[in-house]
């Protein structure tokens, strides 16, 4: 058996599954006739028992992640740190409402993992009142947490049943308290993956804590220069199966979050290229620019249609082009990024098997002329081999 500081990484995406040693990185797409844990064993299990349980760290897309709804006082601090922290913890943002409006906003059709309420400082009070629980009782949600203002928090525990009371995520000085919430939602998703059976059979082969992948790759960040010529600020998207992960120099964001971190994240739960097929391409019939780039490209909607390796290779450039679009001032999401100042721009997920440097230069250099009126060219970088996700994996590894 491998011991000492010899690990042994493995990542479970929705479509592939990557497994890292001191010496290589393997990467195998996913039998989806078999369970996750059998399709491991039977591709790498000679790799998997060399090692003890407790030098594998398993880190995992492959359930989907969490959804949280947030219920807040103002976008500017309530529902902007709330979601910066959910967005970092891993966990998918579906809406976000503010309390004061709270009547006019529909209810979610869909489970919704956690619903976080917060708002307002410590010295604050009556922020909240009975239409908080008369919107939350038509809600259907497995967990809600409240991290708003700490005079409150017992009126509003009596009045929802099961809530989680953690400190509030705002200071006196309007600055971020991250830690407290962030763990709360890393529990729970190690909860989600204990519940799920596809996943939790892996803790047949660990002894350690299942992490969500884009928690892992945040923590790439700060150690990406090590591995990869990349100035800041730069973007990293990790364009997936069934979402788009897009991490971020906070350098390229003006906001008043002050956190330790030097970089954020957000996701495009609805932009994959497999699962998520569908809704990209609904998406990209909603962008009155997609059809330019469609035949910039040389091809028709048509293209929609197929199931072939060309028709795989435009849906990827739809979904940078649509991923670009949703963070510029054209039309902004949750976030709108200075995308004038990136210096890099770099690629990693399951994009880097189909696309190669000119095929993404090529889009980008469209969005830039077409959406920002610019020739700004940053500099683009492809991760090849996997290698980010381990940067992080192997840091938290060694911290456990």
């Amino acid at each position: 058996m491998n011991t000492g500081y010899d690990k042994l990484l493995i990542d479970i995406g929705s479509t592939y599954f990557k497994v890292s040693t001191n010496d290589s990185i393997e990467q195998h797409f996913r039998d989806f006739n078999k369970q996750i844990y059998d399709d491991l064993i039977h591709k790498c299990g000679d790799t998997v028992q060399q090692y003890d349980a407790q030098n594998i760290h398993i880190c995992s897309s492959a359930n989907g992640g969490l959804s949280t709804l947030i219920i807040g006082l103002t976008q500017s601090y309530s529902l902007k740190y709330a979601s910066n922290i959910a967005y970092n913890a891993g966990i998918n943002v579906i809406d976000s409402i503010v309390f004061q409006d709270i009547e006019q906003y529909s209810i979610p059709s869909d489970l919704i993992d956690v619903v976080i309420i917060v708002g307002g400082i410590d010295s604050n009070s009556n922020v909240f009142d009975k239409r908080l629980n008369s919107y939350l009782a038509k809600v259907n949600y497995s967990n809600v947490v409240y991290v708003g203002n700490a005079k409150d928090a017992a009126v509003v525990a009596s009045e929802i049943e099961r809530l989680v009371i953690l400190p509030n995520i705002i200071d006196d000085r309007l600055h971020i308290v991250e830690q407290h919430l962030k763990d709360y939602l890393t529990n729970l998703y190690q909860q989600d993956i204990e519940g799920k059976e596809d996943i939790k059979h892996l803790y047949q082969i660990t002894e350690n804590q299942i992490y969500s992948t884009p928690y892992v790759v945040n923590k790439s960040l700060p150690l990406i220069q090590s591995s990869f010529v990349v100035t800041d600020p730069f973007i990293l998207l990790d364009i997936g199966g069934a979402t788009t992960d897009v991490h971020y120099s906070k350098d390229l964001v003006s906001d008043n979050i002050v956190t330790e971190q030097g970089h954020d994240r957000i996701v495009f739960k609805k932009l994959g290229v497999y699962k998520s097929r569908q809704s990209l391409i609904f998406t990209a019939e909603q962008n009155e620019f997609a059809y330019e780039l469609l035949m910039h490209l040389k091809v028709t909607e048509n293209i929609y249609n197929e199931q072939s390796e060309k028709a795989t290779k435009i849906i990827m450039q739809l979904a940078i082009f649509l991923v670009l679009s949703e963070m510029s001032h054209y039309r902004p999401s949750y976030v709108s990024l200075k995308l004038l100042a990136m210096n890099s721009i770099v690629f990693t997920g399951g994009i880097t098997k189909v696309l190669d440097t000119e095929d993404i230069e090529d889009v980008v250099a469209f969005f830039y002329r077409k959406i920002l009126n610019s020739d700004h060219k940053p500099v683009t970088v492809l991760d090849f081999n996997y290698d980010i996700w381990t940067l992080g994996a192997k840091e938290h590894a060694i911290c456990q």
